[in-house]
Formats: structure tokens, C-alpha cells, sequence
């Protein structure tokens, strides 16, 4: 496929998806006139990338992740370490404290709602 199918299919625009490129976490072949193609795995690839962006990994992290991960086109690589599972616990660690932190404001902004619809008595 194209990269514009493959920036459809994902909802990532073909400019990142350049950059993903540029950045070696993606790869396509390049046909006869030159433009980029991508084998179906592409589409796996690109959202497993924006999830990992999501949880707050640069694109060095991610080049360093994806080939340890599993991809509809096969299983993971060998090229985990010891050192890379350390870092992404600690990296999960982070995650788990952000989520944690969210938990609590947002109890706390229930309560003001809860506080905020009861009825007033206007006792003056």
C-alpha cells in the first residue's frame, strides 16, 4: 500500500509517517517510480509506534523496542537486554505513577461536582 492508504488506515498523517521512516521505525520498499510502499504489517506497525508515543517513549526508545516486540509479520527479536527490560520497567513504573495521579484528581473533581450539584439552602 501507498502511504497515503497506510495514513488513512491509521489516522497518522503521511508527514509522521515520513518521520517514523527517517527515524528507522518503519521501513518500505520503494517502487519502480520510486514512491513508498508498505506490506499489510505496516498498519500493526503504525499503531503499536503511536501507542508507544502515547505512553511517553521517544523515537530512540521505540527504534530500540520495536524489533523485541511482536508484529503480525513474525515473533520478537533477540536483541533485548537486560539493560532495555530495565529501562522499560522503569518506564511502566512512570506510567503506573501518572495513572495513579490522574486517579486522584479525578476523585477529587468528583467531589467538587458532587459538592457543586447538591441543593442550596438559602437559610438567611
Amino acid at each position: 500500500m501507498r502511504i497515503g492508504e497506510l495514513a488513512e488506515r491509521t489516522g497518522v498523517s503521511e508527514r509522521s509517517l515520513r518521520y517514523y521512516e527517517q527515524q528507522g521505525l518503519l521501513t518500505a520498499e520503494r517502487t519502480a517510480g520510486g514512491h513508498r510502499a508498505f506490506g499489510p504489517w505496516a498498519v500493526d506497525r503504525v499503531i503499536r509506534i503511536q501507542a508507544l508515543y502515547a505512553a511517553g517513549l521517544n523515537s530512540a526508545k521505540i527504534a530500540e523496542l520495536l524489533p523485541c516486540m511482536r508484529d503480525a509479520d513474525g515473533g520478537p527479536s533477540e536483541r533485548a537486554t537486560g539493560k532495555l527490560v530495565a529501562e522499560l520497567r522503569h518506564e511502566r513504573e512512570r506510567i503506573d505513577r501518572l495513572i495513579a495521579d490522574l486517579v486522584l484528581s479525578r476523585e477529587v473533581l468528583d467531589e467538587a461536582i458532587d459538592m457543586a450539584a447538591r441543593p442550596r439552602s438559602d437559610a438567611a
